[in-house]
């Protein structure tokens, strides 16, 4: 949503200086400009993305758009769901949560939490971490390498689209460029048509380096840093599940390692205190 105020008030305002200066929209129509520049840039995209690599750039896109990060709610749920998965480990041994790991959607712990279950990243992070302490695969440390590990391959994953979607940003002023000439190119075969004609071709082709420069500045590179800053708040979730998963692990009590998952979240979403011990007591409470 905010993304797209935030392009309308790029555009509004670019309109709304053109206008106080007295500039004539219809000059700023060359649909052949944007076939120029949008062509050549989309073209330069698919080249870049081969294979998968196409339909993650699209979903990057959507991700701009569409993208939710996780709230403090959404943290706090996933505290309590790690809260009572290792409070239940504690009790009952972690053999016995292998069938609650194997179906999710059907456990009487995971299913009480749709906000986490709706994360399909952090079921399959969360559920292969928990089946290596339930198999008793892999030691503490190991298991901390392995996740960061995972982690690492995520955000390398995450970041290739937004690099082709920034490189693709780059070069809009330069295709801009290509256009503007082409533009002087046609403006040079009419030097016969007198000021006025010159001058509406002269005018076209600067259109093209202005339609590059504000689409690379004002379109592009703006949607590339809002998914990439998604990504990295979406990573952090998987994080916190890292550390907690760890700390359980290494034989904190359930209490205790999911302050060191609440420590994994960033400020403006990190749940206080008060409200993760009220939030187990609740989980307490139900399990009595």
């Amino acid at each position: 949503m905010f993304t797209i105020v935030g392009l309308l008030i790029v555009f509004l305002s670019v309109a709304g200086g053109f206008a106080m200066s007295g500039g004539n929209f219809a000059i700023l129509w060359q649909p052949n400009e944007l076939v120029v520049i949008g062509g050549a840039a989309l073209g330069a995209l698919i080249v870049s993305a081969p294979g998968k690599v196409r339909s993650q750039v699209f979903a990057a896109f959507g991700t701009a758009f569409r993208g939710k990060m996780p709230t403090s709610q959404d943290y706090l749920e996933l505290l309590k769901l790690q809260y009572e998965v290792f409070s239940f480990i504690r009790k009952n041994g972690a053999v016995a949560l292998d069938e609650h790991v194997n179906d999710m959607e059907k456990s009487a712990i995971f299913s009480k939490y749709p906000a986490f279950l709706a994360n399909h990243h952090a079921v399959e992070f969360f559920r292969d971490a928990l089946k290596q302490i339930v198999n008793g695969t892999a030691s503490p440390e190991e298991l901390d390498l392995l996740l960061d590990n995972e982690l690492e391959t995520h955000h390398e994953e995450a970041h290739v689209p937004i690099g082709l979607i920034r490189t693709t940003s780059d070069a809009l002023p330069g295709l801009g460029i290509v256009a503007a000439v082409l533009g002087i190119i046609i403006t040079m075969g009419h030097l016969d048509g007198g000021p006025e004609v010159i001058g509406h071709h002269v005018a076209a082709a600067l259109v093209g380096t202005f339609l590059g420069i504000l689409m690379s500045y004002g379109l592009l590179a703006p949607i590339a840093t809002t998914v990439e800053v998604q990504t990295n708040v979406a990573t952090r979730y998987l994080r916190c599940i890292k550390e907690g998963v760890i700390a359980s692990l290494r034989g904190a009590a359930p209490i205790v390692a999911i302050e060191f998952a609440r420590k994994a979240v960033f400020s403006a979403t990190r749940p206080t205190a008060d409200e993760v011990d009220a939030a187990c007591k609740e989980v307490k409470a139900a399990g009595s």
